[in-house]
């Protein structure tokens, strides 16, 4: 049942990512994880002490890939500030049009365990929103916006709104009509900026 060359606790974790990403939290066992990592079911609880701890670690090891291809979206991107933000959703928009996608799993997750706000998952989920967040708020303070975290919140909010409404419509079209919503609110905020330093200086 060994893999060579794979460490067992990633062999699980690869294994319930798939899984849980696929067929949700609650449709898939211990013993289907167990199944497709190649290990016992004793071996699981080796590594993890439970499912909820299982779970944490899925989206664990979510959270900084995520993240570094939002940055890598943005830092690809050409052109202006509101374009290089509008790009990480016309890039989501790309990738909800693979046939394999079943959107956030960080807000597909919390959805089912709305009723566990301690649960660990969800303290992972909401720290990965929130670096995001940050993430936008330092790009924005970088570039003299006033009230940087305002901005951030709203560009998040656009984003996971847009998550939803794609995973019901299954049209990532949703997504990218809120990527022109991002341009135009970041647009607005930098000729606000312009505007006040023009005044500033007496012009």
């Amino acid at each position: 049942m060994a893999r060579s060359g794979i460490p067992t606790r990633e062999r699980i974790i690869s294994a319930a990512n798939a899984l849980f990403y696929n067929d949700g939290i609650r449709g898939v066992s211990v013993d289907a994880v167990a199944a497709r990592a190649g290990v016992t079911k004793r071996t699981l609880y080796y590594h993890f002490k439970s499912k909820d701890d299982l779970v944490a670690a899925y989206l664990a090891g979510r959270d900084q890939p995520n993240l570094a291809l939002f940055r890598q979206w943005f830092d690809a991107a050409a052109g202006s500030l509101p374009a290089k933000v509008e790009a990480i959703f016309l890039n989501l928009a790309r990738s909800a049009r693979h046939p394999k996608w079943k959107g956030c799993g960080f807000l597909r997750t919390s959805a089912e365990l709305a009723n566990m706000p301690g649960h660990p998952a969800m303290k992972i989920g909401a720290a990965h929103k929130k670096k995001f967040e940050e993430w936008l708020r330092g790009v924005f303070a970088a570039e003299g916006i006033a009230d940087p975290l305002r901005l951030a919140r709203q560009i998040l909010l656009l984003l996971d709104g847009s998550f939803a409404v794609v995973l019901l419509h299954r049209d990532p079209s949703y997504m990218e009509t809120a990527g022109e919503a991002a341009h135009g609110l970041i647009e607005a905020a930098l000729a606000r900026h312009r505007r006040s330093r023009r005044v500033g200086r007496g012009a």
